[in-house]
C-alpha cells in the first residue's frame, strides 16, 4: 500500500474549511441570532455538519450562542478585526496607487490630513517632468478654505463649526482669487457636497490648481484627500475620474463601503 504523497491538498480539511467559511458568511448576513435549522439551510449542510462546525467555531470564540441553538457572530472576529484595522494606514495605503496615478498623469499628486484648522501635506508623487515650479512639501501646512482638500474636511463641518472656524481664521487670502467671505465660502462647499469632489482655482498659490477627493475609512468617515496639483494652464478635468477612482481604491483598503452599496 502506497503512502499519501504529502504535498497533494488534504481534501477533507479544505472541505471543512469551505464549510466554515459559508456559516460565517450566513451569520454575518443577519445582526440577530439565526436557527441552527436556518442556518443549516441557508448553508445547504446537513444539521448534524452545521452543528459539528459550528461547536468547533464557538469554542475558539469566533461564534457565540446566546440560546440555545441559536448562533451569531462571536467576539473573536471583533478583536481580529480591530487588530486589522490598527494596522491599516492611510499612507501605506496610498502610496501605491499615488504613484500608479502619477504615471497616468504626470503631475504631482498629494495626499493630505486635516489638522486642527489646516491640512498637512502626507505623501506625494512627484517628478520633475511634471514641470511644478513648487511642491508642496512633506510635513507642509496650509488653511482649509484655500485648498482642494481643505474644502473636502470643510463641507462635512456643520454650520455652526464653519462659522468658528471662519471667526478663527478670519479666513485670510493668499491671492487675489482666495475666497475671504463666509458666504461664498458657504456657496462653495455647498457645490463640493453636491458633487463629492473640490478645487483651488489659484487660491493658494498664483499660477497652480488643484482638485481633490476624499478617502474614507470603514465608519465612512472622511480622513484624507488626494489632490491633483498643476500649473493652471496644464490642468485637465478629464483627470477627475481618474482621481475619485484612486481615491475610491484606498478608501476600500481602509475598510470603507458606500452606504447605498
Amino acid at each position: 500500500m502506497s503512502k499519501k504523497d504529502p504535498s497533494l491538498p488534504a481534501t477533507p480539511a479544505v472541505q471543512v474549511i469551505e464549510r466554515m467559511f459559508t456559516l460565517i458568511d450566513v451569520l454575518a448576513s443577519r445582526e440577530e441570532a439565526i436557527s441552527l435549522k436556518e442556518i443549516s439551510e441557508r448553508a445547504g449542510l446537513h444539521p448534524s455538519t452545521t452543528h459539528r462546525i459550528l461547536n468547533d467555531l464557538a469554542t475558539g470564540r469566533y461564534v457565540d450562542r446566546p440560546l440555545p441553538g441559536s448562533y451569531r457572530l462571536g467576539m473573536r472576529l471583533l478583536e481580529l478585526g480591530n487588530l486589522v484595522k490598527a494596522r491599516l494606514n492611510v499612507r501605506d495605503a496610498a502610496v501605491g496607487p499615488m504613484r500608479e496615478l502619477h504615471k497616468l498623469i504626470q503631475q504631482p499628486v498629494n495626499l493630505s490630513m486635516r489638522q486642527g484648522d489646516e491640512i498637512i501635506y502626507v505623501e506625494r508623487a512627484y517628478s520633475e517632468r511634471s514641470g511644478m515650479q513648487v511642491v508642496r512639501a512633506i510635513g507642509g501646512r496650509a488653511p482649509l478654505h484655500l485648498t482642494s482638500v481643505g474644502k473636502l474636511f470643510l463641507a462635512t463641518d456643520d454650520p455652526e463649526r464653519l462659522r468658528a472656524y471662519a471667526a478663527r481664521t478670519g479666513l485670510k487670502g493668499h491671492t487675489k482669487n482666495s475666497i475671504t467671505q463666509l458666504e461664498t465660502l458657504e456657496r462653495e462647499l455647498s457645490k463640493v457636497r453636491q458633487y463629492g469632489q473640490a478645487n483651488d482655482n489659484e487660491e493658494l498659490e498664483l499660477g497652480v490648481r488643484c482638485m481633490a477627493a476624499g478617502i474614507y475609512d470603514d465608519q465612512n468617515k472622511l480622513v484624507g484627500g488626494l489632490s491633483i496639483s498643476a500649473p493652471s494652464s496644464r490642468m485637465d478635468d478629464n483627470w477627475l475620474p481618474k482621481l475619485k477612482e484612486t481615491a475610491r481604491q484606498i478608501s476600500q483598503t481602509l475598510g470603507y463601503r458606500p452606504s447605498d452599496a
